[in-house]
């Protein structure tokens, strides 16, 4: 069975930074691609970044991008966003998704999604 677990949401004030994990578990890590995605109340879901486990590359939202950073620990199925410099737009819950093939590059999954998907962890930045 697929889980996806995210940790490390809450409080924060603007500025500062928080770290997301996203323990995986249900299938072969070293092949997947782990992303991270948000929804804000009253918006659509938003594509933040991914990381292709198989070569290790990742891929930013423009808006995100030199603020966030994904990072992956094989060694424990753990993928995690370093949040920085968070602003009271960053407000949302955050959720990792998988897809256990990692075949697609570019900006296919913030199009399409994943295929699995965390319950979500929220953040918010207070002003």
């Amino acid at each position: 069975e697929v889980q996806l677990v995210e940790s490390g949401g809450g409080l924060v004030q603007a500025g500062g930074s928080l770290r997301l994990s996203c323990a995986a578990s249900g299938f072969t890590f070293d092949d997947c691609a782990i992303g991270w995605f948000r929804q804000a109340p009253g918006k659509e879901r938003e594509g933040l970044s991914y990381i292709s486990n198989s070569d290790n590359s990742t891929y930013y939202a423009d808006s995100v991008k030199g603020r966030f950073t994904i990072s992956s620990d094989n060694a424990k199925n753990t993928v995690y966003l370093q949040m920085n410099s968070l602003k009271p737009d960053d407000t949302a819950v955050y959720y990792c998704a998988a897809d256990p093939t990692g075949h697609y590059s570019g900006s296919y999954y913030f199009y399409y999604g994943m295929d699995y998907w965390g319950k979500g962890t929220l953040v918010t930045v207070s002003s």
